[in-house]
């Protein structure tokens, strides 16, 4: 029975660092860039969902579509103004690529973080939870209300996305400038256009996982550095921009995770992440699922 509560939990939790490491893994397949306020994104999620909810009175349900928009928004600024010099051409401040996206991303996060902190305050919140079942059998597994209905939420929107990617034309274009941006300009596809939208909904995936974890953690200014942190170990675990193998790479470091804080130590829960990432690097540098030179 233990062994079937922890695989569920970890599958649940598994789903919840999918939406976050999916849209870390488009940018990198497109840019070849990491995003360093990543983090920041589940953050605004997560005090958006709280603070409607809450201070507005807001339904949670009509709070996430709020979350939502506010990582759309979020991830079409972060393209918009920061992150179009690298494909245009014009960051000309002695930076290389990779210096600049590092530089720029990372003070966006310490900008982010230190805003949410003055404007909001440093004290945590706890959001509204979307149903008001505390905890119900599942056959031999017992689970609360709010992972469940949150991990649900989660599933949909993966197979949203992946439908997305593979049926749509939006999706079909994405795969296109991902494995050559000019060559897809060629053919006529707008591949800012294209970088648009995949900032648009890398900020809606990470928003959302904040906004369905509000409920279960106590959002704060800065808590969104272990999930972004996870993000990276999934991405690289995955195949760096390969957005299936970062589903994949989430739900194995969901149930590893679970496993691992009741027969070793859940002290070291959030370590364990670290040390595959270490494995990875050292034996296999292209992740489990992904091939040299492929992304997406």
């Amino acid at each position: 029975m233990l062994a079937l509560d922890l695989l569920a939990n970890g599958l649940i939790y598994g789903c919840f660092y999918a939406l976050m490491a999916v849209g870390l893994a488009m940018i990198f397949g497109v840019l070849k860039i990491v995003n360093f306020a990543h983090g920041e994104f589940f953050m605004i999620g997560a005090y958006t969902y709280v603070l409607v909810s809450l201070k507005l009175g807001v339904s949670p349900w009509l709070a996430l579509p709020c979350a939502a928009a506010a990582g759309a928004v979020l991830g079409w600024l972060v393209e918009r103004l920061l992150m179009r010099p690298l494909y245009q051409g014009y960051a000309s401040w002695g930076f290389m690529k990779d210096e600049y996206a590092v530089v720029v991303t990372f003070g966006l996060s310490l900008l982010l973080i230190n805003l949410v902190d003055k404007t909001v305050g440093p004290y945590s919140f706890r959001g509204q939870p979307l149903i008001d079942v505390s905890r119900f059998a599942l056959g031999p597994i017992m689970l609360t209300g709010q992972k469940a209905i949150a991990a649900v939420v989660a599933v949909l929107l993966m197979i949203g996305l992946a439908l997305f990617i593979k049926r749509s034309v939006w999706g079909l274009q994405i795969q296109a400038v991902a494995q050559n941006r000019l060559g897809a300009s060629l053919a006529g596809i707008d591949a800012t256009r294209t970088t648009s939208l995949i900032f648009v909904i890398s900020g809606i995936l990470a928003a959302l996982s904040g906004a369905l974890l509000a409920p279960l953690v106590n959002p704060s200014p800065d808590i969104g550095a272990f999930p972004a942190i996870k993000s990276y170990v999934i991405v690289v675990l995955g195949g760096m921009g390969s957005i299936w193998g970062a589903m994949l790479a989430a739900l194995i470091l969901g149930v590893s995770e679970a496993f691992f804080s009741v027969y070793i130590s859940y002290d070291y829960r959030d370590a364990f992440g670290l040390i595959i990432l270490v494995l990875v690097l050292l034996f296999r540098p292209q992740g489990l699922f992904g091939e040299k030179g492929r992304e997406v």
